[in-house]
């Protein structure tokens, strides 16, 4: 079953194209489902329930950078050894159904792409931009039901990145916004009541995309990326202008931020010297200190760079007696970003942290294959599906009791088929490569954050 959609019909574009719209970053023009699906190797019987992956995907064709396609998701059902079906579906948001770009209107509400991220909760499959509220989808059928603000309680926006406890099972994030308040704290229940919603001051609209949680703390870092009113004017004016809404500052500062979980309490911030995180791979108390570990950029958004330099991950330790944060290197070894963590140990003590590689380029994002890095010893396992193919996120899904015993999920494009698969690794082993490629009747393309729907 297809659903056609007026977009580009090239996978492969003139040399004038900008990265974010060629080869595999290119949209997809169709809504296609297929079941059951063909799966080379043998998929464990273990894994039953669906992976859901979120991303950008224009409608029109046409977007000024990766970050503001319209969301499309990518779901795979799996059942005792099998792969029932693959189906791709459009976040009908607004912005989707008039068919309006980024900047074409406020944002804000309903008003937003939702093409970052999916996340279960609550029995609620939801999906999520960068502002704006997230969107609810059918998880059996990947269709949009609406806009979801939490039964009126959610009066902020819903940012890609929020994180489930492990003990208690509720749901922590926050929402940035481009005027005041610039940074909302809230917690939903294990039913998926949102029972608290906070202000969290800073003096200005920060890209806050990640945050977070230890045990008893919420950790935010308010990094010198600000909004600049006057690029946002421009771009509305010319979206083909390439101006970004978000500059660099370094002049501003950067810091560490370390809350009550709870909410009950303001921040203690902690200066840091400049830099951007997209992403964190997780946080933990070690007795009074906050340790932190971070995909680090030394700098982002200056005139020229594809997206930041200098990445490279980092451990932050706060030190509560003098005030300082000690920013120590992890890794000499490969580098990586997207990280994944087994979902049992969120804000806990933890040893392992899976990435995808990322390949250095001048000119566009080259993603490989997958990183598992001991997070104690620095030591690293890699399986690189070969120089014509590209992973993304690698989700963990556990299996069984202990850390790293479970299965990593992730869309792997290969460049001569132009063709996706599902890849499925075993995570205590990634360097065997994989155990089970489910072929999807269409290319994926590259895209951002993926969910488990178990069961």
């Amino acid at each position: 079953m297809s659903h056609a959609i007026p977009a580009r019909a090239t996978t492969h574009s003139p040399p004038a194209t900008p990265w974010w719209l060629d080869g595999n970053f290119a949209p997809v023009t169709a809504e296609v489902e297929r079941a059951p699906l063909e799966v080379d190797g043998a998929l464990p019987p273990e894994l039953v329930g669906t992976y859901v992956r979120n991303g950008s995907n224009p409608v029109s064709g046409v977007s000024p950078h990766w970050f503001f396609g319209d969301g499309m998701v990518h779901g795979v059902r799996l059942e005792h050894g099998k792969a029932a079906w693959y189906r791709n579906r459009y976040v009908h948001t607004t912005m989707y159904e008039a068919r309006a770009a980024f900047g074409q209107g406020p944002p804000g509400g309903a008003s937003n792409q939702s093409n970052v991220s999916a996340i279960w909760h609550g029995g609620r499959l939801l999906t999520s931009g960068e502002v704006g509220l997230p969107y609810r989808l059918d998880p059996a059928t990947l269709d949009t039901l609406g806009p979801f603000d939490f039964a009126g309680r959610l009066t902020s926006a819903f940012t890609a990145h929020p994180k489930i406890d492990p003990t208690t099972g509720r749901l922590h994030g926050f929402g940035y916004g481009f005027v005041p308040p610039f940074l909302t704290y809230w917690i939903v229940e294990p039913d998926g009541t949102l029972s608290h919603s906070s202000v969290v001051d800073i003096p200005a609209s920060t890209m806050i995309h990640d945050f977070a949680i230890t045990e008893h703390h919420a950790v935010f870092w308010d990094l010198p990326v600000r909004f600049d009113l006057a690029a946002a004017v421009a771009y509305v004016k010319d979206p083909t202008s390439g101006i970004f809404p978000y500059r660099w500052d370094p002049a501003t500062g950067a810091r560490l931020g370390v809350m009550p979980l709870d909410g009950s309490g303001p921040p203690r911030w902690f200066d840091l010297d400049p830099c951007y995180v997209f992403h964190g791979l997780n946080a933990y108390e070690d007795g009074d200190q906050v340790v932190v570990d971070v995909c680090h950029l030394d700098s982002i958004f200056r005139p020229g760079q594809t997206l930041g330099n200098g990445l490279a991950t980092h451990r932050w330790r706060t030190d509560p007696a003098s005030g300082r944060v000690a920013d120590t290197v992890l890794t000499d070894g490969r580098i990586g970003e997207l990280p994944t963590r087994d979902p049992r140990l969120v804000g806990r003590p933890y040893r392992f942290a899976y990435l995808v590689e990322n390949r250095p380029s001048q000119t566009t994002v080259d993603l490989g294959g997958v990183i598992k890095l001991d997070v104690g010893t620095g030591d690293q396992q890699v399986w690189d599906p070969g120089p014509g193919a590209h992973g993304g996120e690698w989700l963990f899904v556990p299996t069984s009791d202990g850390e790293d015993h479970g299965y990593l999920l992730g869309f792997v494009y290969d460049t001569a088929d132009d063709a996706s698969e599902l890849v499925v690794l075993d995570a205590t082993a990634v360097a065997n490569g994989p155990v089970a490629r489910i072929r999807l009747p269409q290319r994926v393309p590259y895209g951002f954050h993926g969910t488990w729907i178990p069961g």
